[in-house]
C-alpha cells in the first residue's frame, strides 16, 4: 500500500495536469495561422502565469485543508 504522501503527490501532480490542461485553448492546439504564431505563444505564457497561483492554492490547501477554513 502506498504511502499517504505518495498518494498526494500523485493526487496534486494529475489535478495540476489537468488544471493546466483546461487552460490552454484547444483549437489553437491543432492549427494555428503562421500569422497568428506570435499571439499564441503570448496567450499561452499568460495563461500559465495566471495559472500558477490557483495551482500553488490547491496544493496548499491539499497539504494543509485547515488554511481553507
Amino acid at each position: 500500500m502506498e504511502s499517504l504522501k505518495k498518494r498526494r503527490a500523485k493526487t496534486l501532480i494529475l489535478l495540476s495536469a489537468i488544471w493546466f490542461a483546461v487552460a490552454i485553448p484547444m483549437p489553437f492546439l491543432f492549427n494555428v495561422p503562421e500569422e497568428a504564431t506570435p499571439q499564441y505563444y503570448t496567450l499561452v505564457q499568460i495563461l500559465g502565469l495566471i495559472s500558477i497561483p490557483f495551482v500553488a492554492l490547491g496544493i496548499a490547501w491539499t497539504l494543509k485543508p485547515e488554511l481553507a477554513q
